[in-house]
């Protein structure tokens, strides 16, 4: 009789445990860059877990590396770049990777410790930038919307040093990797810094900026996969599991207008 009940408990256990779980099981890793991508991930994680999505997060502590991973296999996704970026990576490196929904937003600041406007920058100041295309590009863009410099025609979101025209103060731009511009801040009059550097180094994304990006431009975050994977099963969890409620609210609570949710 023991026997028998013991064996009924045991199927009844069975029976609870196949019922509850998820119809789904997979691992992935995703890369990001450490601070808000990395953050955001953590909160996305539990929500993938109830659907049967086990979020393995690899961070990369600068913006080329975690696009030749996933283009190698050696991620199954990554959360860290906007859409302008991926598109110029594409283009210059061949990659077969596609976004595949967008994420968040985070309008690039110019800050200074040593100045609280851009009007009061001397003739001849340095402005630090990031040295790659696009990002550099939305700081060179900020300033020639505020008047402080002319850009070529044509030049859309890609524009570099090359295509300045009008440069009344005579600034000079000082192309250096984004990761360090932080670090470069107190040996130049002012830098133009990513959101994620920027709080990772103890800065206010939005007190702190001397000048800063309109929120509402081309520059959102996307969520990028391997264009052979684009239909796969995880890449639907992943993106909805993101685009949740409960990440939205942490966003807004955590980060308080420094990253802003696209949905």
């Amino acid at each position: 009789m023991k026997v028998r009940f013991r064996a009924l408990a045991t199927a009844l256990t069975l029976s609870f445990v196949l019922t509850n779980a998820p119809a789904f099981a997979e691992t992935i890793s995703v890369g990001v860059t450490p601070g808000p991508h990395a953050q955001i991930l953590e909160a996305v994680k539990p929500i993938a877990a109830k659907q049967g999505l086990d979020i393995k997060i690899v961070e990369f502590s600068d913006y080329v590396v975690p696009n030749t991973a996933l283009d190698a296999g050696e991620i199954q996704a990554n959360s860290f770049q906007h859409q302008p970026y991926l598109d110029n990576q594409v283009t210059d490196r061949g990659y077969k990777i596609v976004s595949v929904a967008q994420t968040v937003n985070f309008p690039i600041g110019i800050y200074s410790k040593k100045f609280k406007s851009l009007d009061d920058l001397p003739v001849g100041a340095s402005i630090a930038i990031p040295n790659d295309p696009t990002n550099g590009g939305r700081v060179l863009l900020l300033l020639a919307d505020k008047g402080y410099i002319k850009l070529r025609d044509g030049v859309g979101f890609k524009p570099s040093v090359a295509d300045i025209v009008e440069n009344k103060k005579k600034f000079k731009i000082v192309e250096i990797d984004a990761a360090q511009l932080p670090r470069a801040l107190p040996d130049v009059e002012a830098a133009g810094i990513n959101t994620n550097y920027a709080k990772e180094a103890g800065l206010d994304p939005v007190k702190d900026p001397i000048l800063r990006e309109d929120p509402k431009g081309p520059y959102v975050n996307v969520i990028a996969v391997r264009t052979q994977d684009k239909d796969k099963p995880f890449v639907k969890i992943l993106v909805e599991s993101y685009r949740s409620p409960e990440v939205r609210d942490f966003i807004l609570t955590t980060f308080k207008g420094a990253v802003l949710p696209s949905w």
